[in-house]
């Protein structure tokens, strides 16, 4: 036996990791895609299993990543473990903002992005709120992101969840216009 096969067998005889029997896998209140995806899916899986979403998700959001230094959790140290083993350390960010989607939908929250060409007041955010919350399930909670782009000249643009909806000036312009230009 070589000598480094040798350094592997002692190595690992050292690993204080346990190891489970593979369970079910507790599938997240809606998928999400790529290899983030599928890292988020089990780190809620295994986190629900334990009952520690809550903690996971806290312990997730005080990551602080400054000059390649990473401050990580007791919960969090250990995945971030398995993302390296994998070299998939990179992809860290997209893994927790997957794993966030996923805690938001189990929460009930859905999300819904709204691009105005101007900032939209008080009066014409509650207004959009009410009419957005009338397309909500019982227990579910509108969590709004607004964001503004001149380019649209006006009118908005809504996703909500997996739908979405182009009102912008901008994009009816186009579409008047390409009309024209075949009628021609």
């Amino acid at each position: 036996m070589a000598a480094s096969a040798r350094l592997g067998l002692k190595v690992r005889s050292f690993s204080t990791t346990v190891i489970k029997p593979v369970s079910k896998l507790v599938m997240p209140p809606i998928q999400v895609f790529g290899v983030e995806g599928r890292y988020a899916t089990a780190l809620y899986s295994a986190a629900s299993k334990e009952k520690k979403l809550d903690q996971v998700e806290q312990e997730l959001t005080k990551i602080i990543i400054k000059s390649q230094v990473v401050v990580m959790q007791e919960f969090y140290l250990f995945f971030s473990d398995l993302l390296a083993e994998n070299g998939r350390l990179r992809q860290t960010p997209d893994v927790v903002s997957a794993f966030s989607k996923i805690m938001s939908a189990h929460r009930g929250e859905v999300l819904c992005s709204v691009t105005t060409a101007q900032t939209l007041d008080e009066g014409n955010l509650s207004e959009l709120k009410t009419a957005l919350s009338g397309f909500l399930k019982k227990g579910e909670t509108l969590k709004l992101e607004t964001k503004t782009d001149a380019s649209i000249l006006g009118g908005m643009i809504v996703s909500v969840g997996d739908k979405y909806a182009d009102m912008s000036t901008k994009t009816k312009i186009q579409k008047l216009s390409k009309l024209i230009n075949e009628a021609i």
